[in-house]
């Protein structure tokens, strides 16, 4: 095994994951607190019907939740934690990319909560690999000085009654997403921070008029 190889096969080992085929566009798929990797898979079978599916379990345990990276409490997150885990989920995603065959060019994140906030923290920083995301009760994850997400599209579904994500810190992310060249659509609803209908809906709306093949 060359160099590459075994740099690619460590980078793919550090999630528990599941790969299943599919047409030319992938789906990764991030969890929230306590999920895995099976949870939105119906989901992404809803907002993109046929698409292959990348769909990691979050690495780091809460208790006996899975999560994408740690926190210290309740909306406080253990920041070196998360610049540490943002660039294992980017290698992460290069690797599958290579092992798989797909086009990260192809690609689009679909995450909730949790895995909605680590999405969040790789398109601030990690450029090019996620060019398009549906982020679903997201939240500034951190302050990034330069971010750097030229050329991505995302899609933030926030709820105004969500008990979990204040108000300002989802727009304090989608503005610091514009700020680094993103494509951003910030869409409130009367929600809390469970998903609606609705969400699922107003997504699938937007990614159809947000094709990757488009550009």
């Amino acid at each position: 095994m060359s160099t590459d190889q075994a740099t690619t096969a460590a980078a793919l080992a550090a999630y528990h994951h599941r790969w299943i085929p599919g047409s030319a566009d992938t789906v990764l798929l991030l969890h929230g607190t306590g999920g895995n990797e099976n949870d939105l898979i119906p989901l992404a079978a809803e907002l993109v019907p046929g698409a292959a599916v990348l769909s990691p379990r979050g690495n780091v345990l809460e208790g006996p939740m899975p999560r994408f990276f740690r926190r210290l409490a309740e909306g406080v997150f253990d920041l070196d934690d998360l610049a540490l885990r943002t660039r294992q989920l980017a290698a992460f995603v290069r690797a599958a990319s290579d092992s798989y065959g797909f086009e990260l060019s192809r690609l689009t994140a679909v995450g909730f909560s949790n895995g909605a906030n680590i999405a969040a923290s790789v398109l601030l920083d990690e450029p090019g690999v996620l060019p398009r995301a549906v982020l679903f009760r997201a939240m500034l994850p951190r302050e990034v000085e330069a971010p750097r997400a030229a050329g991505a599209r995302v899609y933030l579904g926030a709820g105004r009654r969500d008990p979990i994500v204040p108000v300002d810190s989802v727009e304090r992310l989608a503005a610091l997403l514009r700020a680094g060249g993103a494509d951003v659509t910030l869409d409130w609803r009367e929600a809390g921070h469970g998903l609606t209908p609705e969400d699922v809906k107003q997504a699938k709306r937007w990614l159809a008029a947000s094709s990757l093949a488009a550009g």
